[in-house]
């Protein structure tokens, strides 16, 4: 056989065929090693053909091969003989495969669990087709029922999906007419809420030291939001004594927690 014949990926599959029916059957059955080192050495050109197939992409043929190498290893590992099939039509699919769930793996912008990548496409491409099909973008119900998914799982793909894509912080961002920035310029400013949380958490505390009386009054003014009017018809008392609570309530926590009067300079 000539080097060109054996670098045809048709003719691979082909060559001897009952050694290479042997081979297997000393690799399945008897675990020889040896056996199966020949295999892949035999059918390597076949993967790196297929490999070939991608050249010109971003990834380095080197990486290429190399996930090939891995598909064609599992091809031979996968491999029924009693079938009657030649190897080349299994161990082809089987490659290509791997090639593809490769750079499917690589479009993603953080790393997402295979089952939930597979799950986000279904439901990208479902959307594809109801859009096509209805001539509007299908509802998280209308996808649901489509896929046979609970509607919690239609909502977890879709969030999944946003993985798939990402930007970088130095991208152009458009503020006006004059005003142009990046992404990154709206991350790093200080959330005015986290102040509100910590002064939370300072009034809370000093609360326990008030009366029970107080702390209700102070939850039904500044957490019910009702007036004082309704306060004092909620537990009963005048209006005079809810503003005289509140007052006395207030000054005791503003002492709790060190902070000044508003009266004072």
């Amino acid at each position: 056989m000539t080097a060109s014949a054996r670098q045809d990926p048709v003719s691979l599959g082909l060559p001897d065929q009952v050694e290479n029916e042997e081979l297997f059957d000393r690799w399945h059955e008897q675990g020889d090693q040896r056996a199966r080192e020949e295999l892949v050495e035999r059918f390597l050109p076949l993967a790196r053909n297929l490999a070939r197939r991608y050249a010109g992409a971003r990834e380095p043929f080197d990486d290429l091969l190399q996930v090939a190498s891995l598909g064609l290893v599992k091809a031979i590992d996968r491999f029924d003989t009693s079938r009657g099939a030649a190897f080349s039509s299994f161990a082809v699919p089987t490659i290509l495969g791997e090639l593809k769930r490769y750079f499917r793996d690589l479009g993603w912008s953080v790393h997402v669990p295979r089952g939930a990548q597979e799950q986000a496409l279904k439901v990208q491409e479902a959307q594809e087709k109801l859009t096509s099909r209805h001539g509007r973008p299908p509802s998280v119900a209308d996808l649901a029922e489509y896929l046979e998914l609970s509607m919690e799982d239609v909502l977890d793909a879709l969030e999944t999906a946003a993985a798939h894509h990402s930007a970088s912080l130095d991208a152009p961002r458009e503020e006006g007419e004059d005003e142009s920035g990046t992404l990154v310029d709206v991350f790093g400013e200080e959330d005015p809420h986290y102040e509100l949380v910590d002064d939370t958490v300072t009034i809370s505390s000093a609360a326990t030291q008030l009366s029970p009386r107080e702390r209700r009054v102070l939850t039904l003014r500044f957490v019910k939001d009702m007036t004082q009017t309704q306060i004092a018809a909620q537990i009963g008392v005048s209006q005079m004594q809810v503003s005289r609570i509140l007052r006395r309530a207030l000054a005791e926590l503003r002492e709790l927690t060190g902070q000044a009067s508003p009266d004072s300079d």
